[in-house]
């Protein structure tokens, strides 16, 4: 039976439908366009013709096969015995690379076209293609007659060039499902999964899973998911021999989250292997971990209320008060939009049914993000998942009796949690998911922390504690836990219970605890805060010669101590990028220290400009400073990054420009007080 990879996908895409699905569809789901859908159903028709199955298309409703019970079963054997004889040209070159970087010698053009069932010609034209993005990584194509074709460069670049393709071409159901059953029917996936090491994956995951109390919350998924894909292809590549050649200037320093790994993993490293991934776990787990606020998150602030003012001026409906939408389409959009621009590839499962189900308000969104990012081309993959944080918002909105509060339960690490949980927010976002637990550690939490149990595994609770579902969460299985929710957990809520927490899912004793917490980092930070107006004498104008004199003006012992090591910290992030606020002279200058004991604010006017850059090129009239400890408490660090967010307002710009120290902490104060209520969603009755 011959049929393409493509081909083949398009088959049991339509053999799994009990319902017609469309062109569209289907293209949204193989990765093609509807033209190219179309003339592959005509190309396939008489396969299918021959083994008695017909193409049924309904105008308007979609495709779906016709055939007796046992002509489709006769059918389903007789293609699954059979290969994929031919591959496309994406898919060629894709495993061509794979070849080649899996090889440490020459391959013979012959070898690979034999074993991709081409001419040999045809792979020299897949090479021409292939080799400008083999360069963009650092690496070279090397090409002779009668020597044969190979990639070499550096071990480092290969590592990436291998990640790179793991990232671009497997999605969350290949890494963390079954791989075994994954890897038969792709084998462009079997050759990923096998380059990355699916053991190593696996025993990475685990170990990650056990050291992620002291890092894992800095992390989004995808810089998770990255990062253990990274990971996984070092490790494998050295157990294939494949290692960084040592050097003399190798440190032998080892991080901490390193050392703990390897202590799990019962591993040992070479030197030069070892720096390579405390470089590695130091540039993925912890990313400007010594920074308050990164240089360019005012940039996306303002981007991400642009896109939201936009939307809502569409929809007439106001969204600018569902912190959730704020905070999560900032949490998306910088790492999407750099993914784009590195040129790795969106892959959104759920782009054809988001543009069914929200075709409204994916076209609002898409001109949205057009209009606002004009210097990047957002596909519409990526537009989708924009898409599914304004659906989220809006069924937020929905009127809801309250908040269930829900504990993950998995097993297997956090793979499948992880799956669960990213499914359950997009369909479900009214659950508070509160966290990721093993059975052991969610025994032991107390009852009145959590509303319900959502578990991968079976559970020895009885079945109106808990539900079990699959990492997939298929449509039904959201059925099954909507209808679990209204019919059994929310009706198992007392009435006085109900009545003892509001909406927002705090009890009135939550919520005066949580007040407290944060109004006293709020008062101990603002009253502590001063402003300084500082006179430059004549070539003493310089970030780097002021530092000194302008940290001793805090007063703290702990600071003046440490002067210069403090001062080095801060020029270290000013040489990453200037925060200049922008059309203002306003800097802004932060860092975390392990010299700095609590979080601190201080405002400094120059009498001449200040110069931010060796060439004078970057000044500031005014410096607002932003300093904290090195561990930094989740309810301080929010805090100071609203603080960093008024920076775009411009009644605050002009209050710091123009007003007294009192008067800035007014406003400052009175804006704090308005995002801790609508935090803690406080109603005045």
């Amino acid at each position: 039976m011959k049929a393409s990879t493509r081909q083949r996908r398009i088959i049991e895409l339509l053999l799994e439908q009990k319902h017609e699905i469309t062109a569209a569809d289907i293209a949204s789901i193989v990765g093609a366009s509807t033209r190219t859908i179309h003339r592959e159903l005509s190309d396939m028709e008489p396969l299918l013709a021959a083994n008695g199955i017909l193409l049924h298309k309904i105008a308007g409703l979609g495709i779906r096969v016709e055939a007796s019970d046992d002509a489709l079963e006769r059918f389903k054997q007789s293609f699954d015995r059979s290969d994929s004889l031919e591959y496309s040209a994406e898919e060629r070159k894709i495993l061509i690379f794979c070849s080649l970087l899996e090889h440490d010698e020459p391959v013979k053009l012959f070898s690979l076209a034999h074993e991709l069932r081409v001419t040999m010609p045809t792979i020299s034209h897949d090479l021409d293609e292939l080799e400008e993005s083999i360069v963009k990584q650092g690496l070279t194509l090397v090409r002779r007659r009668g020597y044969g074709v190979e990639i070499v460069g550096p071990e480092e670049a290969k590592r990436h060039a291998v990640s790179l393709l793991a990232i671009n071409h497997l999605d969350d159901t290949d890494l963390f499902g079954q791989f075994a059953d994954l890897a038969v029917s792709n084998p462009i996936t079997a050759q990923l999964l096998d380059m990355i090491g699916k053991d190593n994956f696996k025993k990475l995951e685990q170990a990650l899973w056990e050291l992620s109390d002291d890092w894992s919350n800095t992390l989004s998924e995808s810089d998770y998911t990255r990062l253990l894909i990274k990971l996984s292809v070092a490790l494998t590549r050295i157990g294939h021999g494949c290692v960084i050649p040592a050097d003399r200037t190798s440190k032998s320093e080892v991080i901490p989250l390193l050392q703990g790994l390897l202590d799990i993993l019962n591993i040992r490293l070479p030197i030069q292997e070892q720096a390579y991934f405390s470089h590695l776990l130091d540039q993925e787990a912890f990313p400007e971990s010594s920074l308050l606020i990164h240089h360019d998150d005012m940039p996306t602030i303002e981007g991400v209320k642009l896109l939201i003012l936009r939307v809502e001026a569409q929809l007439q409906m106001s969204l600018t008060h569902d912190r959730s939408l704020e905070e999560g389409l900032i949490q998306h959009i910088k790492p999407a939009f750099q993914r784009i621009k590195d040129g790795i590839a969106i892959r959104n499962p759920m782009l054809a049914p988001i543009k069914k189900d929200y075709s409204a308000l994916f076209s609002i969104v898409r001109s949205a993000v057009q209009e606002i990012y004009q210097k990047i081309k957002v596909p519409d993959e990526e537009i989708g998942y924009i898409v599914m944080h304004f659906g989220a918002s809006l069924e937020r909105l929905k009127p809801f009796p309250r908040k269930v509060r829900a504990v993950l339960v998995c097993t297997s690490g956090i793979g499948s949690s992880k799956l669960l949980a990213v499914k359950i927010a997009k369909e479900l976002p009214q659950i508070e998911l509160i966290g990721h637990y093993s059975w052991f550690e969610a025994r032991r939490l107390p009852p009145s922390r959590y509303d319900l149990i959502i578990s991968t595994v079976d559970l020895p609770l009885e079945p109106d504690r808990y539900i079990k579902l699959s990492p997939m969460l298929t449509t039904e299985e959201t059925n099954k836990l909507r209808s679990y929710i209204e019919g059994t957990t929310l009706k198992k809520i007392s009435s006085a219970a109900a009545a003892e927490t509001d909406a927002s899912g705090h009890s009135p004793m939550d919520r005066l605890l949580l007040l407290q917490l944060y109004s006293g980092i709020v008062l101990r930070l603002l009253d502590g805060f001063r402003v300084h107006d500082l006179t430059l004498e004549q070539g003493q104008a310089h970030l780097e010669q002021q530092l000194p004199a302008m940290l001793s003006l805090i007063g703290e012992t702990s600071i003046d101590t440490h002067l210069t090591k403090i001062s080095e910290q801060l020029i270290a992030r000013e040489r990453q990028g200037s925060l200049v606020i922008p059309d203002t002279e306003l800097a802004l200058l932060h860092t975390r220290s392990e010299w700095i004991e609590a979080p601190l604010l201080a405002l400094y006017r120059f009498d001449t400009p200040l110069q931010l850059s060796e060439d004078g090129a970057v000044q500031a009239s005014q410096a607002l400073m932003m300093l904290g400890p090195l561990k930094l408490d989740t309810y301080s660090l929010e805090l100071l990054s609203e603080i960093s967010a008024m920076l775009l307002l411009p009644e605050l710009l002009t209050v710091l420009e123009h007003g007294n120290a009192a008067s800035i902490k007014l406003f400052i104060s009175k804006k704090l007080e308005h995002y801790i209520k609508t935090k803690l969603d406080w109603r005045e009755s």
